[in-house]
């Protein structure tokens, strides 16, 4: 046997990601009290960029929509995503990891229109929203949380009913629904295909039929305004448990107003009635309500940190994925 040091033997890249996750915890515990323990990603491809103390890691996965299907209305058809696991990383690191990533984009996903990049993290992470926008990056989306709790009464509107929709209102809802997939087409990262209408018949009767809770707002007698909501469960291994921390939760899927009843108080009334029910004492103990709005949108922007929503997760994206520099 020869003398002297043995050789280091380079970790794993999935040793990489191990030990950064500690850190990646820190990191998110004193960024946003209300995060849940960071996950560690899903399986996909992963990338380790630098060198210690600077080095961090990602896993990139890549999934498509079918032609038809309800995620084609919000999504792009190719969608590449970024997870980072950066622990304590600043810019310089994080940097190079999107550009790992952007050299990772498969020639087929660049050359279609129809794709995007996606990076879903923390709000509060302003180290990363600076190297997002930097890499062209948007913030098309944010899932904001409400703590369950009173919401502050709408001034009364002897005009206005709220009443549950029934399997009959399928034709109503299904043009409010329209209207505001119409209206947030144009401010955010929603998509008016040429399937839309079909697809939303579809998923509206659908949920009318399963009795899942949608509300309409009627004035006189003509709906003016709908709300789409249910319950999640973020359970222990579940996707929804790397977003909200573990339990019960409510969420308001679509709400549209139609745009001559915009700004007189529908929306108010609709979200009143809806969170009063999610959060009913009836069920298991719920912890809040959460849902996506567009940080682009004039109005969800203003409606929903209004109503008591704030921002926990932001949804970066670039659209087409080529977009990504």
């Amino acid at each position: 046997m020869t003398g002297g040091a043995r050789a280091a033997v380079p970790d794993s890249p999935a040793q990489v990601l191990t030990d950064l996750l500690g850190a990646q915890r820190r990191r998110f515990a004193a960024l946003d009290p209300r995060l849940p323990e960071a996950a560690a990603p899903p399986p996909g491809d992963i990338l380790v960029v630098g060198t210690p103390p600077h080095r961090v890691a990602g896993v990139v996965t890549h999934h498509s929509w079918p032609a038809g299907s309800g995620p084609l209305l919000w999504s792009a058809a190719q969608v590449s995503e970024l997870h980072p696991v950066i622990g304590g990383a600043g810019h310089g690191p994080l940097h190079t990891l999107v550009d790992a990533w952007r050299g990772h984009l498969p020639p087929d996903v660049l050359r279609d229109h129809d794709s995007a990049a996606t990076v879903i993290w923390p709000s509060r992470d302003v180290v990363a929203t600076r190297v997002f926008l930097d890499h062209g990056l948007m913030p098309l989306a944010v899932l904001a949380v409400r703590a369950r709790g009173p919401f502050a009464d709408p001034a009364p509107d002897p005009t206005l009913v709220v009443r549950r929709a029934e399997p009959d209102d399928l034709e109503v809802c299904v043009r409010l629904s329209l209207e505001e997939l119409a209206y947030s087409s144009q401010v955010g990262g929603s998509l008016m295909r040429p399937d839309a209408e079909g697809v939303k018949r579809t998923m509206i009767r659908d949920r009318l039929g399963r009795g899942e809770p949608t509300w309409l707002a009627e004035r006189r007698g003509v709906a003016v305004g709908m709300i789409e909501c249910g319950h999640a469960e973020a359970a222990p291994g579940a996707w929804l448990a790397n977003l909200l921390p573990v339990g019960m939760w409510g969420y308001v899927n679509c709400a549209s107003v139609t745009p001559s009843e915009r700004g007189s108080g529908v929306g108010a009334h609709l979200v009143a009635t809806a969170v009063a029910t999610l959060e009913d004492a009836g069920r298991r103990a719920v912890r809040g309500t959460y849902l996506y709005y567009n940080p682009p949108n004039p109005i969800s922007s203003v409606f929903w940190p209004r109503a008591g929503y704030s921002p926990l997760w932001t949804l970066w994206e670039v659209r087409p994925a080529s977009g990504l520099r």
